[in-house]
């Protein structure tokens, strides 16, 4: 740990942005509680849910909060790369030309891209290695991204007609993927009555940028034990079907989590470990986050839709059948004097 940081006062004003957001986002406390870990964790996003939720909301909300610069890019079919990248466009000075690159709307530390399976797989692709390597490249030049640079896609559920279902190599650039659902009854009349046209609330900054890097830099020291770090291994080899596999619900996988995903769970544990107040890992800020981080990252065979079985209800078997600690019988004699 940086001795530098105040961890505790570092803690202390996430815990006031988690408060902010709750009153700005109602009757989402576990949706903003993954949204923030997944940011700490340094992630992109992807949101599935219909449409005014308060998707949107969440980003503009935290990008107050936090001092981030934040950029919504709606996704269409008729978007293109440069679009998103931005272009080199000819500069007149002096009775010379010259061409001077002009940034695109990625050039952001919270980009919001709306309905992102709406356009074509060429423009879904140059998102890729923004994702991925935190720059873009354009006309062979590289261009790097604002640090932090973060993704939050959004997704409709229901309206899939003349969209591009996202491939799998991009699905595994995303460190959560979250599910929107819909409020109840008492958060949604609060709604009406508090919000009129529904805009945001007066936000009053809390957190610099640089209080964010401190953060996340301190996340990423964050040592992880052995028995935790082997608990999500055995989490994500469980998400792979064989005859070595014996958890029933594991049958219909028919592709697992690549070490991708326990890397980004290990992450995703610290952060959530730095939001509670504690800067060792455990067993349960692993559960709790492992739904997320695995949901999106394996595919079922078409067994599991004849027998109702959905993504969300394998992983949830997983972590139920999965012991924490191994309990596998010693092979030797020197394994058990050791």
């Amino acid at each position: 740990m940086t001795e530098s940081v105040d961890v505790a006062a570092l803690v202390n004003k996430l815990k006031a942005v988690e408060d902010a957001l709750n009153r700005v986002i109602l009757g989402k406390p576990e949706l903003i509680r993954q949204f923030m870990t997944g940011i700490l964790a340094r992630g992109h996003l992807l949101l599935e849910g219909l449409p005014g939720l308060g998707k949107t909301q969440m980003v503009r909300a935290f990008s107050s909060l936090c001092h981030m610069s934040a950029r919504r890019i709606q996704f269409t079919p008729d978007l293109m790369p440069l679009d998103i990248t931005g272009s080199y466009m000819i500069r007149e000075q002096d009775g010379s030309r010259d061409f001077e690159f002009h940034e695109g709307p990625v050039f952001g530390n919270l980009i919001l891209a709306d309905e992102i399976n709406r356009a074509s797989p060429k423009t879904q692709s140059a998102l890729l290695e923004a994702m991925a390597e935190h720059r873009v490249t354009v006309l062979g030049n590289s261009h790097a991204l604002p640090d932090p640079f973060i993704v939050m896609a959004t997704q409709n559920p229901i309206e899939m007609e003349g969209t591009y279902p996202l491939p799998e190599a991009q699905l595994d650039r995303f460190l959560f993927k979250l599910s929107v659902m819909d409020v109840d009854e008492n958060a949604l009349a609060e709604i009406l009555m508090e919000r009129g046209r529904g805009d945001l609330p007066a936000l009053q900054p809390i957190l610099s940028l640089e209080e964010i890097r401190q953060a996340m830099q301190v996340i990423e020291s964050m040592p992880l034990s052995q028995p935790v770090a082997q608990y999500i291994a055995r989490l994500v080899k469980a998400t792979h079907a064989g005859d070595h596999n014996k958890i029933e619900a594991a049958r219909h996988i028919r592709h697992g989590a690549s070490p991708r995903a326990g890397l980004a769970m290990a992450m995703a544990s610290r952060a959530r470990a730095f939001l509670n107040g504690r800067q060792t890992v455990g067993f349960e800020d692993v559960k709790d986050v492992a739904l997320a981080t695995l949901r999106h990252r394996i595919i079922l065979d078409y067994t599991a839709k004849l027998d109702g079985q959905t993504a969300d209800g394998v992983v949830s078997a997983i972590l139920k059948d999965v012991p924490e600690l191994s309990r596998a019988a010693p092979e030797s004699l020197a394994e058990q004097l050791a």
